[in-house]
C-alpha cells in the first residue's frame, strides 16, 4: 500500500495544530519517495512520521513562499550531512528562484557553506563520518550546473514552468499554473500519476480553471483552505487563495474522488468555523472529504 504523509498542514500563521505546508508520497514498490513543498519544521515532521532525509530524492516547490520553503536549507543540509555517500543525486523542481535559491544556500560560497567545509575538514565530524560507513575523502554537496554531465552530483535543482512533465522511474508529474501572487512569484499545480492512481496537490492558488483541468478525474486533491468563504468575502482575502468552498467546488468540477483540505488558516482551525466550513463544503462535493491533520497518513 502506498502512502501520503501531510508534514505540513498549515500557512504562514503558526498554531499549535498546524504550519507551513509540506507532503510526502511514499510509493508501496520502494521507489524514491517525493517531497511536496519543504515549509516549517518539514525535516523534524518527516522524521516523527518515521520516514527519513536521505530517502526523498525528489523534491517539488509550488512556489517560494517561506511556508513553503523556509526548511529547504534544513533538509538539505541534514539530507548531505547524514548520507554515506551512496545516496542518490537528489532532484529537486520548482518555478523560479529554485535553482538560485540551492546555490546561494549550499554552494561554494553559500550561506551555509560554512556549515559543510567544517564538516568536510574537522577530524571529529570525519570519524563520525567514518562511524556511519562513509569513505574519506567526504565530499561536499556538489550541484549540478552542467546539464549535459552524466556525473553524479549530490543535487540537481531544476527551474521549471507550468506545462513541463517530470517523469520517474515507475511515476510522472505534470504541471500547470496556479492562480496566487503573479507576478511576484510563479505557482504551480502539480499531479503526480502513476498506473493507477493520481494525486493533485494544487499550492496556493484561487480556484481556477487550469487547477481544475489538472485534476481531472484525480484520486486525491490536496488543496488549499484558507479559511470559510464568508469570513474571506468579509476580509477581501479571496484574491489568490481559496476557501473550503472554492476549494470543493473545484474538486466537484473535476470529478475528484477525495479531497483533502490543507494550508487551513488560523480562524478555520477553530471549532465552530471548522464544522460550518465543512458543513458547505459537503454541500458542493459529493467525494469523500479530509481536513488535513499534520503527522496524517493516507493510504492509497
Amino acid at each position: 500500500m502506498s502512502e501520503l504523509y501531510i508534514l505540513g498542514g498549515g500557512t504562514p500563521t503558526p498554531t499549535p495544530e498546524r504550519f507551513g505546508s509540506s507532503y510526502v508520497i511514499k510509493l508501496d514498490n520502494h521507489d524514491s519517495q517525493i517531497m511536496f513543498d519543504c515549509g516549517p519544521a518539514a525535516t523534524d515532521k518527516l522524521v516523527k512520521a518515521g520516514l527519513w532525509p536521505t530517502n526523498i530524492d525528489y523534491l517539488f516547490f509550488t512556489h517560494h513562499h517561506f511556508d513553503h520553503d523556509v526548511d529547504y536549507p534544513c533538509f538539505l543540509l541534514c539530507r548531505w550531512d547524514q548520507s554515506i555517500g551512496i545516496e542518490n543525486t537528489l532532484n529537486v523542481y520548482g518555478p523560479q528562484p529554485t535553482t538560485k535559491l540551492t546555490k546561494d544556500l549550499i554552494g561554494e560560497n553559500g550561506a551555509f557553506a560554512h556549515d559543510w567545509k567544517a564538516r568536510v575538514n574537522a577530524p571529529t565530524s570525519q570519524q563520525v563520518y567514518k562511524n556511519r560507513g562513509g569513505i574519506l575523502p567526504r565530499k561536499p554537496p556538489t550541484i549540478k550546473t552542467d546539464i549535459s554531465s552524466k556525473d553524479k552530483h549530490w543535487i540537481n535543482p531544476k527551474d521549471i514552468i507550468a506545462g513541463d512533465v517530470v517523469s520517474g522511474p515507475t511515476w510522472k508529474v505534470s504541471t500547470t499554473n496556479a492562480e496566487h501572487v503573479q507576478p511576484y512569484l510563479d505557482s504551480i499545480a502539480y499531479r503526480f500519476s502513476t498506473n493507477n492512481t493520481s494525486i493533485v496537490f494544487t499550492g496556493d492558488t484561487q480556484p481556477c480553471d487550469s487547477v481544475i483541468n489538472l485534476s481531472k478525474n484525480a484520486d486525491i486533491m490536496v488543496c488549499m483552505c484558507w479559511d470559510d468563504q464568508e469570513s474571506m468575502n468579509k476580509d477581501k482575502e479571496s484574491s489568490g487563495q481559496c476557501s473550503a468552498e472554492g476549494a470543493a467546488e473545484m474538486a466537484e468540477k473535476a470529478g475528484v474522488k477525495k479531497l483533502i483540505l490543507s494550508h487551513m488558516g488560523k480562524h478555520i482551525s477553530t471549532h465552530g468555523v471548522l464544522e460550518k466550513a465543512l458543513e458547505n463544503s459537503a454541500k458542493k462535493y459529493s467525494g469523500e472529504l479530509v481536513f488535513a491533520e499534520e503527522l496524517m497518513k493516507i493510504s492509497f
